[in-house]
């Protein structure tokens, strides 16, 4: 704690200055601990920060991709140590607003309105049990991701149940006569038996857009036969499309809320789509959705 002094002289002397010391305790006791696992290995900062930065991977994924891909790095670390150092600005080009779900404040809960159904749609409670197993390919969510104020563009966007492979569709607007025309092409680009047997059930909300169940399940080939049988959440409760809501965080890496989703191409879409179905999901043992819908259909 020992400091050199400017007398008025202009003569120097040292003594002992208490804000010094404590000054200087403070700083060496945040140095004190193990060096950084990282070290100078430049390769491994590079590495990371271009998964985070450039493809939108968490410190999970990057460890998983890292495995799977067979590839070395003198460091080794694991996924708490890498939130860590990019919590305490470690990595200079990576900040806590990078990561894929940065943590942010929760709002308060207000009041809202419950919003009319029909009595004719089919509730969730009437969906038969096998479908909560997860067993069976077959059985979708479906739900709306909105594009920012003075867009009418949006997304609808479908999520296998289980294997969440995800099929994402770009539409004109939010109503019921797009998520047809989605339907119908749909049915015409597989053949209606097909249809049949790969969208077995589709689970949505109560939202305008899919109001109408009877033109959701009437095939374009066939007037009696149905071509899916559609289901309808209790109101506010996303919870009961959980794979669709966890799929929506992830176009939303790519599509960030309050942007137009009209500035987006097609092919920018579809790039987004196969990024999440090639996204390593730890629920499958970091197998991606298209490796796991393989696997699962060659059963």
């Amino acid at each position: 704690g020992t400091v050199e002094f400017l007398a008025s002289d202009l003569t120097t002397y040292k003594k002992y200055c208490a804000d010094h010391a404590q000054m200087v305790q403070e700083e060496r006791s945040h140095n004190k601990g193990k060096d950084l696992k990282v070290g100078n290995d430049l390769e491994f900062i590079r590495f990371l920060e271009s998964m985070i930065l450039k493809k939108k991977y968490s410190p999970v994924a990057i460890l998983a991709q890292i495995e799977k891909e067979n590839l070395t790095f003198r460091t080794k670390v694991c996924f708490k140590t890498i939130y860590n150092y990019i919590n305490n600005g470690l990595l200079l080009n990576v900040q806590k607003k990078n990561m894929p779900m940065s943590r942010k404040r929760t709002e308060k809960a207000v009041d809202k309105k419950r919003q009319a159904r029909s009595h004719i749609h089919t509730s969730i409670e009437e969906r038969p049990k096998e479908i909560y197993d997860r067993l069976v390919y077959g059985h979708w969510e479906l739900d709306t991701v909105e594009s920012g104020k003075g867009d009418k563009t949006c997304l609808f966007v479908f999520t296998e149940r289980c294997t969440r492979e995800e099929l994402i569709f770009k539409a004109a607007g939010k109503n019921q006569q797009c998520l047809i025309k989605i339907l119908d092409r749909l049915e015409r680009r597989l053949t209606a038996p097909v249809f049949r047997g790969t969208f077995k059930s589709i689970t949505c909300d109560n939202g305008v857009e899919f109001l109408d169940m009877d033109a959701m399940e009437k095939s374009y080939y066939n007037k009696v036969m149905k071509r899916t049988k559609v289901y309808y959440c209790h109101p506010y409760n996303a919870c009961e499309r959980g794979s669709n809501e966890n799929a929506n965080k992830l176009i939303r890496r790519w599509i960030p809320k309050g942007s137009h989703i009209s500035d987006f191409t097609d092919q920018y879409i579809k790039d987004v789509e196969e990024w999440i179905n090639n996204y390593p999901r730890k629920i499958f043992g970091y197998l991606s959705s298209a490796e796991y819908k393989a696997l699962h259909l060659a059963m």
